[in-house]
């Protein structure tokens, strides 16, 4: 089979060689129009049509490409680029090269193919047209919609007439009657109207047809020369009428394998002189049967369940049959090839006698069954031998049947006994059996519109979160998820959403459009309430799903409960994943044969089902993530169990706790327009939305700036480069320079060897001519004294002799002074050439300096003109931030004012730019000045500032000198006054010990001496306490433990006393008693303080009572002492603060 891709070509051969009657199953090529790139893909081809001689076609794809291919001149052009979908074509006008194509915005527009450009264009219709009819003069067109239908004229492209009707009678299809200025008008009711063109009268109504024929029409085609009528609808039932008698005469029955018609078209013949009598029927199986409407015999078909057709065209000759398939691709048949076995004359006819009752109705007798080959008759009688099946028609049908119908000729009530009976559909119709069931719409204009908007921006990075080997999968998951977030925003946050699509996209990979569908039935009608707690889990669906497990398996639930296992963890896995990753793939479809035919609960309790019968495996389980594990891979389930357990699910659940009472009925997509979507909390997607919004307008701010990061990077290597390159030269410089200098090093060297050289010769020179001089003066002298021996005889030689001799040496003189000369003039020569090189030197260094100053000057000009340019910018955006503040009240203002400061600035800037420069260079020296000056001044002030920290410093040291001397004197004074008070403390301890001792021994003495204790122990007592009282409240005040001391150690000394004399010692423990309380004891004093006032006043009288006793008997003991003894002499003591 010969293959065709346009690709991006806009011309060129429609096939290399034109295949002849072998052509396989009849096609002569097959044209596909591919897009290459990084996301390449196949533009699909929606229309066809063929011009009035049937050898040029016209298509039209998605895309809005208008493609003309020339049959007969095997060359394709493209023409129009529209950049909409095309709904209809139209390519038979009076002008051969023009054409109608039908809009997806609801207008049609004329187009030229020799010069591409457009006629016109024509409005008016509120929905897609669906069809264009042209008259048989080219000069009218009718145009139809479901709304209404127009007639145009085609030489002004002026609406003549509207066909209007009522909503609830929507329009088929308008078109004209072959030959004949007729328009005949279809409608939904079944209703057809033949209507005059000129006048616009109606003619004619067909009637309704016969009892027992019950046939919704939808399509419809009309023999050439205008008498034969067919229509077909949702049947495998045709209706022919006449439309001359206006009758029903036959009734054609499809195969079985039919179940709904969706294209009719005659097949011309030329010799049948306009009456055709072939009829292709499109069905709803894709596959397109030509018949013999007279024989009833089925002919040949084109397309296959693999290869389907979708919509189709007969060229008016007949040699040709263009189809649009399902793949998008387009089919060129040869009819002579698909007939070549065909033509032989047809079978000899006969009839049967029908002996069958009177209530045989008129449909049965015009029912005819198409066969495949042998010819069929009306009816055959109960008693004849062949059996035939027949249609037996029904006049009503119940309101159950209704609901069971489905698209495709499918009853939705057969499907689930066959379900039943085998527990999945064939996988070989499994795809058509789900598009029946879900009904879908097939929208192409609404889907094309969702695909054309591009990828949307949150699946643009969707390969880094699943990265699909296959490219063409991802490609499919890509679109297909885009299209949802078009259609609506919450697709586009949801996170699971490519989980739950994904399984879908794998099986429809080859048809975006039926996979698109098969996502948003499961979404709208399976995943029903899931979105209204978004972004969270559905709570509502799964606590559906927990109220359904509690009631079938509370101990499961108990212990999934008591492990802290909430339906998300064990529902919501399996739910947003579609079971894809607890099952296979035939597992997988054989779930959705049984979810798809029955309520939306049941894909719950199919769920709640996998739950119950994983049961054992659970109650063994213990640790979370042991369920998360579990939920997430596949098990050791057999799947038919499960859906088994769901069906008992669905019938054992009580109706409160049903799920059947919260979800919808199925409910499919609408035709034409997809339903809107917003059963989601919109201001958190909104907000979302926002959010990235923001995010990638952030996003695009650091990308701008990288962007511009990057072309600064790129201008700072441009100038690295360049000051590279400038180094480098000036490194090529320096070589050359050093070169040079080595030359010229070179050159002095070879000079001074030369001058070496030429002293060397000279000194040589001087050498031979000393030897010379030498040789001739030896020689003189030699022949003087021959001449002085020869005198006598050659005395007239002599003067000749000393003549000659006279003439060399001057000869020798003039060689000798000819040689000085000579070399006095080769050393002025070098000398001449020594100051011409210098001279050369000095003008290369002379030069070399210039250039060096000629660099210098330019860094210096470039740094200036840098340092204005850097200031200029800096006043600028210092004016700039000015300006923005006042920009809001004088915004109109300020631009004619900017306008005309530019226009001022620039003619002054080319009057005055080198006096600019030169007060800008002033400026700057004058900056330069200020600022050196006011560094001069900081330098000063931090000269003094640093000075004056330093005294500061210095008498800070000197204060804190002072006071630690300070610190350390009264230290050491406080330590003598410490020592000094603790010597006085020791000192009157020492002192009251020596008295007491004194005191007590006395005591002790007078006792021995009288021969008892008696009043002197008496007296020894109350002197101690007088003591002690003497110095008590003194010690107390600066010495407390010093007090407390001596009252131990009297305290000690009266019980020694105690012991002593057994006899007085009540006297004595009384007299202890009220020197404790007259010594202001500390445990007294503690234990008085719990006293009454009373008592503290009795103890008052008593101590002043003790203490007038005190001194008289202290009185009476010292005159005792005066008179028996001297009186005791005590050391002095001195008592000190």
């Amino acid at each position: 089979m010969e293959s065709c891709d346009l690709g991006g070509r806009q011309r060129g051969p429609i096939w290399h060689r034109r295949p002849g009657l072998a052509a396989p199953r009849g096609v002569i090529v097959n044209i596909i129009h591919s897009v290459k790139g990084y996301h390449s893909k196949t533009i699909r081809f929606l229309n066809v049509a063929f011009d009035v001689s049937g050898d040029s076609l016209l298509a039209g794809d998605q895309q809005g490409n208008i493609y003309v291919f020339d049959l007969n001149g095997n060359r394709f052009s493209l023409v129009q680029r529209i950049m909409q979908a095309c709904t209809a074509l139209a390519f038979n006008l009076r002008r051969k090269t023009e054409f109608l194509v039908a809009l997806a915005d609801n207008s049609v527009k004329c187009f030229d193919t020799e010069t591409k450009e457009l006629v016109s264009w024509m409005r008016g219709h509120d929905s897609a047209v669906s069809s264009i009819s042209i008259h048989g003069s080219g000069r009218y067109a009718i145009t139809t919609s479901t709304d209404t239908a127009q007639l145009w004229d085609l030489d002004t492209f002026q609406r003549k007439r509207k066909l209007n009707v009522r909503q609830s009678v929507g329009i088929q299809k308008v078109f004209f009657l072959p030959l004949s200025n007729t328009i005949i008008s279809c409608f939904k009711d079944n209703s057809v109207f033949a209507w005059e063109f000129d006048t616009l009268h109606c003619k004619y109504q067909l009637p309704t047809p016969v009892e027992g024929s019950v046939l919704l029409y939808k399509v419809f085609a009309v023999t050439r020369d205008g008498r034969i009528f067919v229509a077909g609808g949702k049947s495998n039932h045709l209706h022919l009428w006449c439309l001359e008698s206006r009758q029903l005469i036959r009734i054609i029955q499809m195969p079985a394998k039919v179940r709904a018609v969706r294209h009719l078209e005659f097949l011309p013949d030329s010799f049948d002189g306009g009456s055709s009598q072939v009829l292709g029927v499109l069905s709803q199986d894709n596959i397109m049967r030509f018949i013999h409407i007279e024989t009833c015999k089925l002919l040949f078909d084109i397309g296959s369940h693999e290869e389907g057709i979708s919509t189709a065209a007969i060229s008016p000759n007949g040699r040709y049959i263009a189809s649009v398939m399902e793949n998008g691709s387009l089919n060129l048949y040869s009819v002579q090839a698909l007939t070549q076995e065909e033509n032989k004359p047809p079978p000899p006819t006969f009839k049967v006698v029908d002996n069958g009752s009177k209530s045989t109705t008129e449909a049965n007798k015009l029912t005819m069954r198409v066969t495949s080959g042998r010819p069929e008759h009306p009816w055959k009688s109960k008693a004849s031998k062949i059996q035939t099946r027949l249609l037996k028609l029904q006049t009503n049908t119940s309101l159950e049947n209704k609901e069971n119908e489905l698209p495709g000729g499918l009853n939705k009530k057969r499907l689930r006994a066959l379900l039943k009976g085998f527990g999945e559909y064939p996988a070989k119709y499994r795809m058509f059996v789900w598009r029946s069931l879900l009904q879908l719409p097939e929208n192409h204009l609404a889907f094309s519109s969702l695909i054309d908007k591009g990828t949307h921006s949150a699946f643009v990075n969707i390969q880094n979160e699943y990265p699909i080997k296959s490219r063409k999968l991802l490609r499919v998951l890509q679109r297909t998820l885009s299209a949802l977030a078009h259609w609506s925003a919450i697709f586009a946050e949801t996170p699971y959403i490519p989980l739950l699509a994904f399984p879908f996209v794998k099986l429809f990979q080859n048809n975006q459009l039926i996979c698109f569908e098969v996502v948003a039935t499961v979404v709208v009608n399976f995943c029903q309430h899931w979105f209204e707690y978004f972004p969270n889990p559905p709570v509502n669906v799964l606590s559906m799903m927990e109220n359904v497990l509690a009631h079938h398996d509370k101990e499961l639930l108990q212990h999934l409960i008591k492990y802290s296992v909430t339906s998300q963890v064990y529902a919501w896995p399996l739910l947003e994943t579609l079971f894809s990753e607890v099952l296979t793939r035939e597992e997988w479809l054989k779930v959705f044969d049984n979810i798809f035919s029955n309520h939306p609960s049941y894909f719950l309790m199919v769920a709640v089902a996998y739950i119950i019968c994983s049961r054992t495996p659970l109650l063994h389980c213990n640790q979370t993530a042991d369920f998360e594990y579990f939920f997430h891979h596949r098990n050791n389930l057999d799947i038919n169990v499960v859906i088994k357990e769901a069906y008992h699910l669905m019938e054992a659940t009580p109706l409160d706790i049903h799920p059947q009472r919260m979800l919808d009925d199925f409910i499919p997509l609408t035709k034409g327009q997809y339903p809107v979507f917003n059963k989601y909390p919109e201001f958190i997607v909104d907000y979302q939305t926002q959010e990235r919004e923001r995010i990638r307008q952030d996003e695009i701010e650091y990308l701008r700036e990288r962007q511009l990061a990057h072309e600064l990077e790129a201008k700072a290597q441009e100038r690295k480069a360049e000051e590279e390159a400038w180094y480098r030269k000036q490194e090529l410089f320096r070589e050359a320079e050093e070169q040079r200098r080595k030359i010229l090093l070179e050159e002095e060297e070879k000079l001074a060897e030369q001058r070496q050289r030429l002293a060397a010769a000279r000194r040589e020179l001087k050498v031979k001519e000393l030897q010379f001089l030498d040789a001739s003066r030896r020689r003189f002298l030699k022949y003087q004294q021959d001449q002085h021996q020869m005198e006598l005889k050659r005395l007239d030689d002599e003067i000749a002799r000393k003549a000659e001799e006279n003439f060399s040496f001057a000869v020798c003189s003039c060689v000798s002074l000819l040689l000085k000369a000579s070399m006095r003039e080769q050393e002025t020569a070098a000398a001449l050439q020594d100051v011409e090189v210098r001279r050369l030197e000095l003008e290369s260094q002379r030069q070399l300096f210039e250039q060096h100053l000629t660099k210098d000057q330019e860094a210096v000009t470039k740094e200036m003109r840098e340092k204005v340019d850097a200031h200029r910018r800096k006043v600028d955006r210092e004016d700039h931030l000015v300006q923005r503040l006042m920009e809001i009240e004088r915004e109109e203002n300020q631009k004619a004012q900017i306008v005309s400061e530019e226009n001022i600035a620039k003619a002054e800037q080319k009057c005055v730019g080198t006096d600019w420069r030169l007060q800008a260079l002033h400026k700057l020296g004058r900056d330069d000045w200020d600022r050196e000056k006011h560094y001069e001044e900081i330098a000063k002030l931090l000269h003094d500032n640093r000075v004056k920290e330093a005294e500061l410093l210095n008498a800070m040291r000197e204060a804190e000198e002072k006071k630690w001397e300070e610190v350390i004197q009264k230290k050491a004074q406080l330590e003598e006054k410490q020592e000094a008070a603790a010597a006085a403390d020791e000192h009157r301890k020492q002192f009251l010990e020596d008295e007491i001792n004194e005191a007590l021994e006395l005591t002790e003495k007078l006792r021995r001496e009288d021969g008892c204790f008696g009043e002197h122990a008496d007296n020894a007592i109350l002197l101690c306490g007088c003591w002690y009282e003497a110095f008590g409240n003194r010690i107390q005040t600066e010495c407390p433990v010093l007090r407390i001391s001596l009252s131990s150690i009297l305290l000690k000394r009266l019980r020694d006393l105690k012991a002593r004399c057994p006899d007085r010692g009540a006297e004595l423990q009384q007299v202890s008693r009220s020197g404790n309380i007259c010594l202001n004891d500390l445990s007294a004093s503690g234990s008085s303080s719990h006293m009454s006032l009373d008592r503290r006043e009795e103890l008052a009288c008593q101590e002043r009572e003790l203490m007038a006793e005190v001194r008289r008997l202290r009185q009476k003991l010292s005159a005792q002492a005066r008179a028996g003894r001297p009186p005791t002499r005590f050391q002095a003591t001195k008592w000190t603060p």
